[in-house]
Order: structure tokens, then sequence, then C-alpha cells
């Protein structure tokens, strides 16, 4: 089979396209044909070990998996004898921040692991899409309580993070003002956004409005730098540790502090997420902001895609040549 490999940490130079023997299963496995994954955020930080904190989850001194990939779309081929509440011929979608090493065109999981069917009226390529940037965002609203009428400013609209939160406070009714590139101004009002700032011509940090929330949905802000935009008992939260892992600490001094507070979505319950997310799919209640789609046989070139900050929602890789014609 063709898998996307690298065997220690770095760039996109370091991939390589292998071909590798088709796995097996033991008694509680699950074969999967994969048809689509994303190169997303996740990945790349297993690619390159960085930052290193993660090095703790993918090999310290190297990678633990060969194959990359942290999320699927596919068909169930096989079933261990004890596996129950999956059969052949299943379509089902999973994400694992640990990995999945679901980047190549099969792969083995446990019918524990973080796996669902995938809704009859969604195709591959959405379900593959809806995962590991809305199981972040969900992270991100997990950690407040969100009323009808509240404002929200989210840095980063357009990215797989932040283009799947515009859409979940929009369901909150939550005023959302976000940030993105010009092209994009109208799938980001689409999605929720009442306004779109654009990052290259202002500095959003410098408006005039006060929000509830700031949401960086992109982890390039710092909360120093944000206090202005918060209401008096505002909240501002990131995706990223910060520089010394500032958003760590200010968010442990938080529980003790009054007035405006820090919090960090560290992301938890991906089962949750994933029983949301069919529930929604399944209801045409979200749908994924989609840039491209490459073939596997181009997988460098879409890490390098994603690692030059100029995406806009979700990158496939088709790991299928048909992606089951989705």
């Amino acid at each position: 089979m063709k898998a996307v490999t690298r065997s220690r940490y770095g760039g996109p130079e370091l991939i390589s396209i292998s071909k590798l023997p088709a796995p097996t299963i033991q008694n509680d496995d699950i074969l999967v044909r994969v048809a689509y994954t994303t190169v997303n955020r996740t990945d790349c930080a297993h690619l390159t070990g960085e930052p290193k904190i993660n090095r703790l989850v993918t090999g310290i001194v190297k990678p633990t998996k060969l194959i990359l990939g942290t999320d699927f779309s596919g068909e169930i081929v096989e079933t261990g004898k004890a596996v129950r509440n999956f059969t052949s011929g299943d379509r089902i979608f999973g994400f694992k921040d640990t990995g999945f090493a679901s980047m190549a065109e099969y792969l083995v999981c446990k019918a524990t692991d973080p796996i669902l069917q995938i809704p009859e009226n969604i195709d591959f390529s959405i379900a593959a899409a809806s995962l590991e940037g809305s199981h972040y965002a969900l992270n991100f609203l997990n950690k407040v309580r969100l009323k009808p009428g509240q404002t929200a400013l989210v840095n980063g609209g357009s990215g797989a993070i932040g283009s799947a939160l515009l859409q979940f406070l929009k369901n909150y009714q939550v005023e959302t003002i976000t940030t993105g590139p010009a092209s994009q101004v109208e799938n980001l009002k689409n999605l929720g956004a009442s306004e779109v700032i654009d990052y290259k011509r202002a500095d959003f940090s410098q408006i005039s409005e006060k929000f509830d929330f700031v949401f960086d949905a992109v982890g390039k802000s710092r909360f120093k730098t944000c206090k202005n935009l918060l209401k008096k008992n505002g909240i501002y939260m990131s995706s990223e540790t910060g520089p010394g892992m500032e958003n760590l600490w200010l968010s442990f001094r938080s529980i003790f502090a009054q007035g405006q507070k820090v919090r960090f979505p560290f992301p938890k319950d991906i089962n949750g997420s994933l029983r949301i997310m069919a529930e929604l799919l399944k209801k045409e209640q979200f749908s994924p902001l989609l840039d491209r789609s490459f073939p596997i046989d181009d997988a460098e070139q879409a890490f390098q895609y994603v690692a030059s900050g100029q995406k806009n929602g979700n990158v496939l890789l088709q790991i299928s040549a048909d992606g089951f014609r989705s």
C-alpha cells in the first residue's frame, strides 16, 4: 500500500511516499480503507516535532509512528471477531491527536478509538474536513458559557479552527467579528461573521469595540495586546500556549483573579466532539470550509502549502484514487 512516511523530525522535504505491506488485524481490530485525510496543524506538529512538548506524545528523539496522519474518512474492509459495533462496509470517520497513521491506503484501529459512522447524507471529503479543526473549536466553547447577544472577536476566522468556531458561535446567536484575508470576506460572513477585518491592512488589537470573548484561533496574539478589546469580565483564549507557555500559567492565575481572564482550551473528549459533529452534519447545520485537495503522491506539496500559512479552511489529502467517488 502507499503511505506518507518520515523517519525523523523536520520539514516537508523529509516526506516520502512509501510502498508498505497492507496491515493485518487482530481479534479486536478494524481494517479501514482510507478515502481522505486532511493536512492540518496537528499533522504539521507531528512532522516537525515542534513545539517540543508534543514529543512527549509523538516520540522524544524520533517519531514513534512511521506513517503520518491524525484524521480520516473511509470504509471498513474487515473487522476482528471480537468487534461488535462495527461491520464491513460501514463508512466511518475519526480523529486522534496522538496520530492514527491515517495517511495510507489502509489503517488499523480499535472499536474503542475515536471513530464514528458517517451520516448517510455526508460524503467522504466533507466528513474528513469536519474533524480536527472542529474538535479544537468545540474545546474553546467548552470553557465558557455562551448566551445570545454576547459578542466575540475571532482572530483567524479563515482557518480550520476559526471557520468552525464562527459557525458554532452563530448557532449560539453570538455577534462575531473576525479577521481574515480580503478574498474570504463573503465566505466568512456566510459562516457567521458580521464583519471581517482584513488582517493585512489593519491590526485587530487596535479597534475600539469591546467584546465578551476574544478567541485567537491561530495563536498569533497575546493577552497583553488584547486586554483593551475585552469587557470588564471578558475572557481571552488562544489555540497556542504562547511565548514561554504564558497562556497556561495566565489561565491558572485567572482562577483566583477578578475581572478579565485567560482560559486555555485544553483539548479533550474527542469522542464527544465526534458525536456533536456527526449530529450537526446529519442536520446540515455545519459545512466545513474547504481550500483544496491534493492527491497522496503530492503530500509533500500539501504540507508545504499548509505550513506556508496561506490556507483557508481545510486542505484535503485524497488517499484513494477516486475518493470513493466523494
